[in-house]
């Protein structure tokens, strides 16, 4: 993962994919020929991306096993990606202890944002329980692997064995992203969570594209240095997460879908295919979790009108509304229990199909109470009507009371202990939320 400040910062993880392609072989693999003074690719500070490496890992590394480790590692990442590194990369190895004393990690924990919290209770995945800083640091803490910091140009691992050591899979990840900031492929972070997320999923696609060729290079061509066990930690922390946190899900997508899009654009164009999403880089999770929309099925600009009495307001926030996008929309069904498990990393289900545009707005009052308004727009209106009934039996399971037909009261004792109005006209759907029943026409009137 790249170190940077965002609503959702994504996790640096492995996940090899079914039906992902990687580059093609190598092609020299035998012979080398490097001239006085020029730094080809595939090779890096006196090591080829085909040498041979005499390190042990037992004990860890010391300082000139790592630095040794390192330089193959950029070799062949170089090799892999066919860009050469323009400037110097340094490595530190910490523990998952240390990880979580530093100050929250990338994801802010602690910090109080209660327009961000109503987005997040939108998608029915961080309760009034628990805020959202405090959801994402537990997922962090639990699951970050490693990060590169672009002031720095430092890669830091957080190593799960009893003796900290370097995971190959990790540093190939991240140098990826350490060429990308040498190369300006960093660019401005979105307004929207669906929009930071589709552009993260070009960012870490082609990490995790480079991660697996790497990983199949090892199994298959390359001789590499075991990959450090994660039993026996020492901190009582594990790394990865399920299907279970939603969070994880979100923040998952880019890791997960984001291959296959890279993949897509390598197989048509090359390297230079891969290199135009960062100057045209997708505009939602739509376009990356099916690669065959992008880029020409944008979007659509949905629009909340403000409907609420005196008594409530929007947040002074900019912009004022949130998108969640077809990738959210899927971790919210399938965290909670309204579309099937199975291959839940494709992030594909005919609920969230079909998904056109939405529009997250979240409300405040003066006397403590939090609300929103979410429309969304969809492509047919039997997609809208797919989504609406999954929608409505995640309510109906949790609900206390029906005081109409359309509006759901969940109990104090339920993490979103609410008011609830659903309804449809068409192909949007548009969910209301309040503290009391009374209160949802106070948000915003029909």
């Amino acid at each position: 993962m790249r170190r940077r400040t965002l609503l959702a910062p994504l996790l640096a993880l492995l996940l090899v994919l079914a039906g992902c392609v990687g580059p093609v072989g190598d092609l020299n693999p035998i012979g080398h020929d490097r001239a006085a003074g020029e730094d080809p690719i595939g090779w890096e500070s006196g090591y080829w991306y085909d040498d041979s490496l005499s390190v042990t890992t037992e004990d860890g590394l010391n300082e000139s096993e790592r630095a040794a480790v390192l330089a193959r590692t950029k070799a062949r990442v170089e090799r892999l990606r066919d860009r050469e590194f323009e400037g110097n990369v340094s490595v530190e190895v910490i523990t998952r202890a240390q990880y979580r004393n530093q100050s929250g990690g990338p994801g802010g924990a602690g910090t109080e944002d209660h327009w961000n919290d109503q987005v997040w209770e939108a998608l029915l995945l961080v309760g009034e329980d628990s805020g959202t800083g405090q959801a994402l640091g537990e997922t962090y803490n639990t699951s970050v692997q490693g990060y590169y910091s672009p002031a720095s140009d430092n890669i830091t691992i957080v190593s799960d064995s009893p003796t900290p050591t370097i995971d190959r899979a990790t540093l190939s990840h991240e140098l990826v992203h350490a060429l990308q900031d040498q190369y300006g492929n960093f660019g401005d972070t979105p307004a929207t969570q669906d929009r930071q997320l589709a552009h993260q999923s070009v960012t870490e696609g082609e990490a995790n594209y480079i991660q697996w060729t790497y990983r199949d290079r090892c199994e298959n061509q390359w001789q590499c240095i075991p990959r450090p066990g994660r039993e026996g930690g020492g901190d009582g922390g594990s790394s990865g997460g399920t299907p279970d946190d939603g969070v994880f899900v979100t923040i998952y997508q880019p890791y997960a879908t984001g291959p296959g899009l890279i993949d897509q654009r390598y197989q048509d164009d090359g390297w230079d295919g891969v290199e135009q999403l960062y100057e045209n880089p997708p505009n939602s999770t739509e376009q990356v979790i099916h690669p065959d929309r992008y880029p020409d099925e944008e979007p659509v600009n949905v629009t909340v009108p403000d409907r609420s009495d005196e008594e409530w307001e929007r947040f002074d926030h900019a912009p004022v509304a949130d998108t969640a996008g077809e990738a959210s929309i899927y971790a919210m069904l399938l965290t909670n229990d309204a579309v099937s498990p199975d291959q839940w990393f494709r992030y594909r289900s005919d609920a969230s199909a079909g998904w056109g545009g939405d529009s997250i707005v979240p409300y405040r009052n003066g006397s403590g109470g939090y609300g929103y308004v979410w429309a969304i727009e969809w492509d047919t209106p039997e997609d809208a009507r797919e989504f609406e009934t999954a929608y409505r039996s995640i309510l109906e399971q949790r609900a206390s009371e029906r005081p109409h037909e359309n509006v759901y009261r969940l109990p104090d004792s339920d993490a979103f202990g609410d008011a609830f109005r659903v309804t449809r006209s068409g192909t949007r759907v548009r969910i209301v939320n309040a503290p009391t029943v009374e209160g949802l026409d106070a948000v915003h009137g029909e």
